[in-house]
């Protein structure tokens, strides 16, 4: 069944009931599918057998997709509740498919060789899943692994559901905001108590963090940030005790072995790895770049001996505006959201010859959120002038709202059946509001995989739809277009003063690239940090361990700041769940961006010929290739290490500065990169 266009956000809407009886309708067409591919008689027809399967799959993902964007973003209990209800249901429906003997037998037994490359690579992942879910394994050890995925499926939304209403408030003097831009003060006036009351969601908690002088304050809303959702400390226990029984009931040493068997990278040992030599390769850069800061502080407090995480936005600012001549308070007037929204929309209608159309009246689930249609452009050919997808944003922060930014899929889309239809859910600040830098990055981001998702998804196969790539690829096409930010042209274009409507200066663009240069090596050391904590927290049996400590020690490894007792940073790491042991993925995916944006380097950042290519051969095939392929496919080469390592080694530090060395060579290159 393949329901009009807006069926499915109206349905997110309300009520609950609405919910789950699309929950379960959709299971029951999920399960008549299998059934009847299961007892269709010999000779089977291949096309057929895979049109029915592809379909009865659809079905269930998409309400599944549904339930995920209710349980993250409904204003409703009653709805969060469904989503959740509906998602292990369908969950615990889609494992037992995955363990059919049966099913596995007809697919198995279909004849192949005269299907295209992406039916091919679609059934090489389809049976290599049902093998990962144990339909060779017993009927013991099969039945384990059910209840276990359905524990799995139920924990981690315990601790979604934890960091989502896990928002914090602390109440600051009025003295203790000096420092921040004028526009936030106003927009926090102090309440009857005389105190102004700030929480722990981003329009918050960044611009407190870059801009408070007291650093007083700034270790309270950081202590508080980092102390969210406490309870997640037992709950992640039992999450890692299941995911390893689970991973060792099917033959594997461990989940972080099982979890990157089906990625790029091929295995846990490959990842940590590849962790080693990133967080190597950034260290003595970061080191540098450290010294400076804490020099920076003494300024202000002659007796500093050590760096703390909270000082970190600010006195990087500081160096940034002392150094460089940059001072990101110049710069916020220029980013107002709206005009952000529609520089990401100018700039992805131009570069793949899209447009966004205004939806009115269309019914979602939050007031705020706002509908367009996307629209193909000439190069379309018969789709030109036509919808080619559906996105909702919802971009600012509310109370029981998912707490970071991501892109989620509302309907998965198939060539000539339906069109796809994905939704952001971001905390950003309203219209009017301003915006730091790094938030204009992150919305250009999550607009990278939307529209992988709408162009993608107009594969032959529903399973081949959208994003379904590898899923430590899944992110270069985002991080790719963050690039777009960084270009003199693009910045000009949207980046306009609040007040006056003037474009962004020249030279304030030149100071904003040269100063970001500065703190490279510690951002990526920190998320060479935070992916060692999702890795090895997976690869090894969690019995016994304690994860404040594991953590802790894994900090003073790997990470640019000290261990802050008492905090508890990965109770609200909500990766640890979405992305369980694979978070490296970010920095692996940002290797390959790298080198995919060398494509647009020689040739402008709206070459025609190359966003088109862009397009058709990395966005619109969708999952229809191992993701090596699609990039070979564009570059005309395998990806390498080249423009990652001239990246990170990329900037002028202020002051005497150590090389930090190379990157690449055979004996420090990650092992997929060869």
């Amino acid at each position: 069944m393949n329901e009009p266009v807006g069926v499915a956000a109206a349905r997110l809407s309300g009520p609950a009931s609405g919910l789950t009886a699309a929950c379960q309708d959709a299971m029951a067409r999920t399960r008549t599918g299998i059934e009847a591919v299961k007892t269709s008689l010999p000779p089977r027809d291949t096309v057929a057998t895979l049109t029915a399967y592809d379909d009865a799959l659809a079905a269930a993902g998409d309400l599944a997709s549904q339930a995920a964007v209710a349980r993250q973003a409904s204003p409703d209990a009653g709805m969060r509740k469904a989503g959740e209800e509906c998602g292990r249901q369908i969950q615990a429906l889609l494992t037992g498919i995955s363990q059919d003997r049966t099913l596995y037998q007809v697919l198995s037994g279909l004849d192949l060789s005269g299907q295209d490359r992406a039916t091919r690579w679609w059934m090489e992942r389809e049976l290599r899943d049902f093998r990962r879910a144990g339909v060779d394994r017993d009927e013991a050890t099969r039945e384990r692994v059910r209840a276990l995925n359905d524990d799995i499926v139920a924990i981690g939304q315990e601790f979604d559901r934890n960091i989502r209403e896990g928002t914090r408030t602390v109440a600051f003097a009025p003295a203790e905001l000096a420092g921040l831009p004028d526009d936030f003060r106003k927009a926090h006036p102090p309440g009857a108590d005389g105190r102004i009351s700030l929480t722990t969601d981003y329009p918050d908690y960044k611009p407190f963090m870059a801009y408070s002088r007291s650093g007083k304050a700034r270790e309270a809303l950081w202590r508080a940030y980092n102390t969210r959702a406490p309870a997640n400390a037992e709950v992640l226990t039992r999450l890692l005790a299941r995911r390893h029984e689970l991973a060792t009931a099917l033959g594997y040493a461990h989940w972080a072995d099982y979890i990157t068997e089906d990625k790029m990278i091929r295995s846990g040992k490959a990842a940590s790895d590849f962790i080693e030599r990133i967080s190597t390769a950034a260290r003595p850069r970061s080191e540098v770049e450290l010294s400076i800061l804490l020099a920076r502080k003494r300024k202000d407090d002659r007796g500093a001996t050590r760096f703390e995480a909270w000082d970190y936005s600010y006195e990087s600012n500081r160096v940034k505006a002392e150094q460089y001549r940059f001072d990101a308070k110049t710069a916020r007037p220029y980013f107002e959201a709206t005009r952000v929204l529609d520089g990401v929309m100018g700039v992805t209608g131009k570069l793949l010859d899209i447009s966004y159309r205004p939806v009115q009246g269309a019914t979602v689930w939050h007031p705020e959120v706002r509908v367009y249609d996307v629209i193909g452009g000439p190069s379309f050919e018969e789709r030109a002038g036509q919808a080619v997808g559906r996105v909702y944003l919802d971009l600012h922060p509310r109370e029981n709202k998912y707490k970071h930014a991501a892109q989620y899929t509302v309907i998965n889309g198939q060539r000539g059946h339906r069109l796809p239809e994905g939704a952001l859910l971001c905390n950003f600040p309203r219209s009017g509001g301003l915006m730091e830098y790094d938030d204009v990055q992150t919305l250009f981001h999550e607009f990278g995989h939307l529209v992988h998702h709408v162009l993608g998804g107009h594969t032959r196969w529903a399973a081949n739809s959208g994003t379904s790539t590898e899923r430590d690829f899944v992110e270069a096409p985002s991080q790719m277009l963050e690039e777009w930010t960084r270009d003199l042209g693009v910045l000009q274009g949207f980046a306009r003063h609040v007040k006056t409507g003037k474009p962004i200066p020249t030279s304030l663009v030149r100071k904003l690239r040269a100063a970001e240069e500065f703190g490279k090596g510690i951002d990526v050391r920190q998320q060479m940090f935070y992916a060692a904590t999702s890795l090895h927290l997976h690869d090894r049996d969690p019995k016994g361990m304690e994860p404040t400590a594991f953590v802790a020690d894994l900090q003073s490894r790997y990470g640019a700041f000290p261990f802050v007792p008492g905090s508890t940073f990965y109770t609200a790491f909500g990766h640890l769940n979405g992305y369980s042991a694979v978070y490296y993925t970010y920095m692996w995916s940002l290797v390959i961006a790298k080198d995919l944006f060398t494509a647009f380097e020689s040739t402008g950042v709206f070459d025609r010929e190359s966003g088109a290519r862009y397009r058709r051969r990395i966005l619109e095939p969708g999952g229809g290739k191992p993701a090596a392929e699609l990039v070979t496919d564009f570059l005309g080469r395998p990806y390498d290490f080249a423009a990652y390592e001239a990246w990170l080694n990329r900037g002028t530090l202020p002051g005497p500065r150590r090389e930090s060395g190379p990157a690449r060579g055979p004996e420090n290159r990650p092992a997929a990169l060869h």
